[in-house]
């Protein structure tokens, strides 16, 4: 992120040592380093929401993708009513009924 050589710390070091004076020196280093923790912590808690708004985006996309891709196969492979029957019955039933009518139930009497 920053790029600065020994030397460069050790200049502002010195301008610090001058400036500040040594007594309030470890003060003002207290007071800049609360100040960096907690600018460190918002960027933490933004970097962390948008990752969060990135992977809604893309569980939105993919669900998108998927009802789509659901869609072209339930239209190329449409459900057969007659299917849910099952068994020795299915052959039978598939023969009795013609190809666009419900299956006929069947009544016994008694």
């Amino acid at each position: 992120m920053f790029d600065i050589a020994s030397s460069e710390l050790l200049l502002v070091v010195l301008v610090a040592l001058l400036v500040i004076g040594p007594k309030d020196l470890p003060k003002a280093l207290r007071f800049v380093g609360k100040w960096v923790g907690k600018a460190r912590g918002v960027a933490s808690h933004f970097r962390s929401g948008f990752d969060e708004m990135v992977r809604q985006s893309e569980l939105e996309e993919l669900e998108k993708k998927w009802k789509a891709e659901n869609d072209r196969i339930m239209r190329a492979h449409p459900a057969d009513p007659r299917a849910d029957v099952v068994g020795d019955d299915a052959e039978a039933h598939l023969e009795e009924a013609p190809a666009d009518t419900p299956p006929a139930e069947t009544a016994t009497k008694t």
